[in-house]
């Protein structure tokens, strides 16, 4: 099957795209490889990928709509997996207009191209942020989310909104996915989990927000790849119990879905510390701070309806996936 990745050198994409090739389906890749953390990082998760039958990477910005209409046009996805994005909620604060432009004008190019060359199935990342003022837990996709908490989660909250519109006017299939604080190996430098462990290594202090009052539902990669796979191959349908006197936010009448992707089991970010701490092997100095701007006390996804779609809940225990990550930090750092 012909599939298209956004975010091939990201987080997510790199893994998923090896996936994808690992079961042997044509993987066009797109990424800018911008500056927004280590571009050796990028390139390095890219190094894995260049090579394989069946990769072919194009180096484009999702807001440039010409080069988007063509690579479209010339390569026509059968499916396609929408993971690249501006990421980052302290980031939105101090730099809005990075998250219009890949969030919604590049969200807006793929859905076009999506349309235009009768995609089967779109599948695109959301976030667990759009949930923002909520704390009635677990987060569930059948909750309201009218009260994001940062830019970068209306900005997501847009997204489902946008998709919901093209789902309804062309019939074009569409899966959201909230994601639950990703973490493991080759993740994200901005993350908690890759800024402690840094620190911790360096001899630094770590900063605790909230006075360490937090809890997130922390969620390993490998099952993150293994929801997003399946959800692709679980191509979204019509809910036909939907009712417009009683709308259900997590479907619709139209073949469109939101799932969320956690662990279903939040951990005490205190206890996080404590796991790091052992698998790193020495203490962390702590410097307790209070929460930060557009920052959310603590997150628990609801996962019943990602089961009993796809007959998969991830399960990966912290102290697994965290062993895991300071494994790969190690090797990777030279450290």
């Amino acid at each position: 099957m012909r599939m298209s990745v956004t975010g091939a050198a990201g987080s997510f994409g790199s893994y998923v795209a090896a996936r994808l090739l690992d079961r042997g389906d044509e993987r066009l890749g797109l990424d800018n490889v911008n500056d927004y953390y280590d571009v050796r990082l990028k390139e390095a998760r890219l190094a894995r990928l260049s090579g394989r039958t069946g990769f072919e990477l194009h180096r484009l910005n999702l807001a440039d709509r010409a080069g988007m209409e063509r690579l479209f046009a010339e390569r026509r996805p059968q499916r396609v997996i929408h993971l690249a994005a501006q990421a980052g909620v302290r980031y939105s604060i101090e730099h809005p207009h990075a998250y219009v432009e890949s969030n919604l004008v590049g969200f807006m190019n793929v859905l076009e191209g999506c349309r235009h060359q009768g995609v089967e199935h779109l599948v695109y990342a959301s976030s667990s942020s759009v949930y923002g003022a909520n704390t009635r837990m677990p987060f569930s996709v059948h909750h309201n989310v009218d009260h994001p908490l940062s830019l970068y989660a209306a900005s997501k909250k847009a997204n489902e909104l946008m998709a919901h519109t093209y789902t309804h006017l062309y019939r074009l299939p569409t899966t959201g996915l909230r994601f639950f604080t990703v973490y493991g190996p080759w993740g994200r430098p901005d993350m908690a989990i890759f800024l402690f462990t840094k620190a911790i290594l360096e001899n630094r202090p770590i900063d605790v927000f909230n006075e360490g009052q937090m809890r997130r539902d922390f969620t390993y990669i490998d099952d993150i790849v293994e929801g997003v796979v399946r959800t692709c191959d679980h191509v979204a349908t019509p809910d036909p119990e939907w009712s417009g006197d009683r709308p259900d936010p997590g479907t619709s009448a139209a073949p469109y879905r939101l799932y969320n992707i956690g662990n279903n089991q939040p951990v005490e970010l205190m206890h996080l510390i404590r796991v790091l701490e052992e698998a790193i092997g020495r203490p962390a100095v702590k410097r307790m701070l209070p929460m930060q701007p557009g920052d959310v006390p603590a997150t628990y996804a609801d996962v019943e309806d990602l089961t009993r779609a796809v007959g998969f809940r991830p399960a990966t225990p912290i102290e697994d996936g965290v062993r895991r990550f300071v494994t790969w930090y190690r090797e990777f750092y030279g450290v």
